[in-house]
């Protein structure tokens, strides 16, 4: 297959969070990206729907930006399950919104990365028909598999034992494990 000319593209896409109350009386509302809404416009925390006490935001438009080098990471993304894409929210200093939509991205490489510290929260949103297709054709066009090299062994005999010589590649004549010797100074 040929490569495509574009090293990256990118599409605005928009990220839906669900606030509800909390099971325990120490998190008193439970975060949820539950969608993402691909070329939406921009938005920040814009209410959509309300039931009950349950609230969906349209939390944030961020771009949706792939790269041709992760290609491999979308292959692996498409290949589970659920096709997902991976949302990180970080606590917001602002009072008028709780939390940040800081990144999303189809990778879920980059989405562990950001997983691995404790001061994100990273939310996997399964992808849309139309947003896998999207993803799936441009990482078909540049994926590039490697092949399977399998590793030579050198000639080196293993089977020789030389024992008290210490490393092979270290001249000494004498037993390197013995007592060390007195020395008399005369």
């Amino acid at each position: 297959m040929a490569k495509a000319a574009n090293n990256c593209i990118e599409m605005p896409l928009g990220v839906v969070v669900r606030k509800s109350p909390g099971v325990t009386r120490w998190a008193r509302w439970n975060w949820r990206a539950v969608a993402v809404l691909p070329g939406a416009g921009p938005a920040d925390w814009t209410e959509l729907r309300r039931e009950g006490e349950a609230v969906e935001y349209h939390a944030a438009t961020l771009p949706l930006v792939l790269w041709s080098s992760d290609a491999e990471a979308y292959m692996i993304n498409l290949a589970d399950g659920t096709p997902s894409i991976y949302l990180v929210l970080r606590e917001s200093e602002a009072a008028d919104r709780p939390l940040d939509a800081v990144l999303v991205t189809a990778s879920p490489y980059e989405g562990q990365d950001y997983a691995d510290t404790s001061d994100d929260i990273v939310e996997k949103i399964a992808m849309t028909p139309g947003l896998i297709a999207w993803v799936r054709d441009f990482a078909l066009a540049h994926f590039e598999a490697e092949g399977f090299v399998k590793r030579k062994r050198d000639r080196k005999r293993v089977d020789l034992v030389e024992d008290g010589r210490g490393d092979a590649r270290i001249r000494q004549e004498s037993d390197v494990y013995r007592a060390p010797g007195r020395r008399v100074v005369q």
